[in-house]
Protein backbone atom coordinates (compact mmCIF):
# COMPACT_ATOMS: atom_id res chain seq x y z
CA UNK A 1 0.00 0.00 0.00
CA UNK A 2 1.46 3.65 -1.21
CA UNK A 3 2.32 5.80 1.84
CA UNK A 4 0.39 9.11 1.77
CA UNK A 5 1.94 12.74 1.93
CA UNK A 6 0.37 15.55 2.67
CA UNK A 7 2.39 18.81 1.26
CA UNK A 8 1.77 21.93 2.59
CA UNK A 9 3.35 24.99 0.81
CA UNK A 10 2.35 28.68 -0.93
CA UNK A 11 4.72 28.28 -3.16
CA UNK A 12 2.97 26.61 -6.51
CA UNK A 13 6.46 25.98 -7.95
CA UNK A 14 7.57 24.09 -5.01
CA UNK A 15 4.40 22.10 -5.04
CA UNK A 16 4.85 20.84 -8.01
CA UNK A 17 8.23 19.51 -7.70
CA UNK A 18 7.22 18.02 -4.71
CA UNK A 19 4.23 16.15 -6.46
CA UNK A 20 6.54 15.11 -9.09
CA UNK A 21 9.40 13.78 -6.51
CA UNK A 22 7.00 11.56 -4.53
CA UNK A 23 4.94 10.45 -7.31
CA UNK A 24 8.30 9.72 -8.94
CA UNK A 25 9.08 8.13 -5.53
CA UNK A 26 5.63 6.00 -5.32
CA UNK A 27 4.20 8.07 -2.61
CA UNK A 28 0.60 9.42 -3.03
CA UNK A 29 0.24 12.82 -2.41
CA UNK A 30 -2.03 15.63 -1.20
CA UNK A 31 -1.38 19.07 -1.58
CA UNK A 32 -2.75 22.55 0.28
CA UNK A 33 -1.56 25.80 -0.37
CA UNK A 34 -1.30 27.12 3.74
CA UNK A 35 -1.62 26.33 6.72
CA UNK A 36 -5.44 27.02 6.79
CA UNK A 37 -5.88 24.68 3.96
CA UNK A 38 -3.83 22.38 5.70
CA UNK A 39 -5.77 21.45 8.60
CA UNK A 40 -9.00 21.21 6.27
CA UNK A 41 -6.88 18.51 3.97
CA UNK A 42 -5.72 16.66 7.13
CA UNK A 43 -9.44 15.92 8.23
CA UNK A 44 -10.07 14.41 4.79
CA UNK A 45 -6.91 12.69 3.57
CA UNK A 46 -5.49 10.85 6.85
CA UNK A 47 -1.71 10.96 5.34
CA UNK A 48 1.16 9.22 6.63
CA UNK A 49 3.60 11.84 7.11
CA UNK A 50 3.61 15.53 6.39
CA UNK A 51 5.88 17.91 5.08
CA UNK A 52 5.05 21.57 5.74
CA UNK A 53 6.89 25.40 5.01
CA UNK A 54 7.05 27.55 7.82
CA UNK A 55 6.24 31.23 5.68
CA UNK A 56 3.10 30.93 4.37
CA UNK A 57 0.01 33.29 4.61
CA UNK A 58 -3.18 32.96 6.42
CA UNK A 59 -1.79 30.60 9.14
CA UNK A 60 2.28 29.87 8.93
CA UNK A 61 3.99 26.56 9.37
CA UNK A 62 4.13 26.87 12.95
CA UNK A 63 0.34 27.07 13.55
CA UNK A 64 -0.42 24.34 11.33
CA UNK A 65 2.05 21.98 13.18
CA UNK A 66 0.48 23.27 16.57
CA UNK A 67 -2.60 22.55 15.07
CA UNK A 68 -1.76 18.89 13.69
CA UNK A 69 -0.73 18.55 17.45
CA UNK A 70 -3.91 19.69 19.14
CA UNK A 71 -5.54 16.72 17.69
CA UNK A 72 -5.46 13.35 18.94
CA UNK A 73 -5.95 11.53 15.90
CA UNK A 74 -3.38 13.57 14.07
CA UNK A 75 -0.65 13.55 16.93
CA UNK A 76 1.70 10.80 15.84
CA UNK A 77 1.80 11.82 12.00
CA UNK A 78 5.70 12.37 11.57
CA UNK A 79 5.74 15.86 10.26
CA UNK A 80 8.82 17.35 8.03
CA UNK A 81 9.65 20.77 7.63
CA UNK A 82 10.71 22.07 4.21
CA UNK A 83 11.92 25.59 4.44
CA UNK A 84 13.76 28.63 2.94
CA UNK A 85 14.78 29.25 6.87
CA UNK A 86 18.11 27.66 8.57
CA UNK A 87 17.67 30.15 11.96
CA UNK A 88 18.49 28.12 14.51
CA UNK A 89 16.19 29.83 16.77
CA UNK A 90 13.06 28.87 14.37
CA UNK A 91 14.08 24.94 14.11
CA UNK A 92 13.79 24.93 17.95
CA UNK A 93 10.65 26.28 17.52
CA UNK A 94 9.30 24.06 15.04
CA UNK A 95 10.81 21.42 17.36
CA UNK A 96 9.04 22.42 20.24
CA UNK A 97 5.42 22.99 18.32
CA UNK A 98 5.72 19.24 17.10
CA UNK A 99 8.12 19.02 13.75
CA UNK A 100 9.89 16.14 13.63
CA UNK A 101 12.52 17.06 11.11
CA UNK A 102 13.79 20.41 9.34
CA UNK A 103 14.90 20.21 5.47
CA UNK A 104 16.18 23.06 4.12
CA UNK A 105 14.91 24.22 0.45
CA UNK A 106 15.96 24.31 -2.66
CA UNK A 107 15.51 19.89 -1.42
CA UNK A 108 17.54 17.81 -2.77
CA UNK A 109 14.76 15.30 -4.19
CA UNK A 110 16.32 11.65 -2.74
CA UNK A 111 17.45 13.49 0.40
CA UNK A 112 13.63 14.13 0.86
CA UNK A 113 12.47 10.62 -0.25
CA UNK A 114 15.30 9.10 2.15
CA UNK A 115 13.63 11.55 5.27
CA UNK A 116 9.99 10.76 4.80
CA UNK A 117 11.32 7.01 4.40
CA UNK A 118 13.30 7.39 7.80
CA UNK A 119 10.35 9.02 9.74
CA UNK A 120 7.64 6.31 8.08
CA UNK A 121 9.57 3.47 8.81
Amino acid sequence: MKKKVLTVDDSRTIRNMLLVTLTNAGFETVQAEDGVEGLEVLEESNPDVIVTDINMPRLDGFGFIEGVRQNDRFRAIPILVLTTESDAEKKNRAREAGATGWIVKPFDPSKLIAAIERVTA
